[in-house]
């Protein structure tokens, strides 16, 4: 059961159900409709039957409205690293990781893909899409480390996780026929692991004749 958070508005004088949610919801439609360059604050605020006010309250720019959530993504993400059986190897609390990721998106696949369609439009969206990654990877990295995960290795496991969440989100995004986003991940780390570690158990990237 899901739990409606009130909040009171006071320069509309009366009790608003989930003000974030609505705006989110209401500039994520006018996006779609009229384009997010074409879009103002202001009629986000009127679709939603709040105020700029409110709007700014909740978010710094319109920008904001698409990227508002990579503070949760953070959280889940190091929580899930943290929480991964002490016996998991890096890689492994890393999958562990991006598979309860990957869960979060599934839940809402029709907004996720509308919000990376709106990005992937927009140059300057697409850098702060990248600047994103980026913190989330260092959040990861941190998250090891508290493991007791040194360096290299911490920012090693880290920085190909997030490739490989790049390239599985990619073929989720561009094959909506795809299994869910979770399972392709799981796969994705596999493949990685395929690729590093020949049949031997030697890395891939080893010459031949290194024991």
């Amino acid at each position: 059961m899901s739990v409606t958070v009130i909040t009171y508005d006071r320069a509309m004088g009366r009790w608003e159900p989930n003000a974030r949610g609505r705006l989110a919801q209401a500039a994520m439609a006018l996006y779609a409709e009229r384009g997010f360059e074409q879009t103002t604050v202001a009629e986000i605020a009127a679709r939603a039957g709040l105020t700029e006010r409110t709007f700014f309250r909740h978010f710094a720019d319109k920008r904001e409205v698409l990227f508002y959530g990579t503070d949760m993504a953070r959280d889940l993400l190091t929580r899930a690293v943290a929480d991964a059986p002490a016996s998991a190897t890096p890689a492994e609390a890393v999958g562990a990781a991006l598979q309860a990721f990957g869960a979060l998106l599934q839940e809402n696949p029709e907004r996720v893909r509308l919000r990376d369609a709106i990005v992937s439009a927009h140059p300057e969206l697409r850098e702060r899409e990248l600047i994103k990654l980026a913190a989330l990877a260092a959040a990861i990295t941190g998250a090891l480390r508290d493991r007791g995960v040194p360096e290299p290795a911490a920012s090693l496991a880290a920085e190909a996780g997030i490739a490989v969440f790049k390239v599985a989100f990619a073929r989720w995004i561009g094959e909506p026929g795809q299994p869910d986003l979770p399972g392709i991940l799981r796969e994705s780390m596999k493949e990685l692991r395929g690729v590093l570690i020949d049949p031997a158990g030697r890395l891939s990237c080893e010459p031949a004749g290194t024991t």
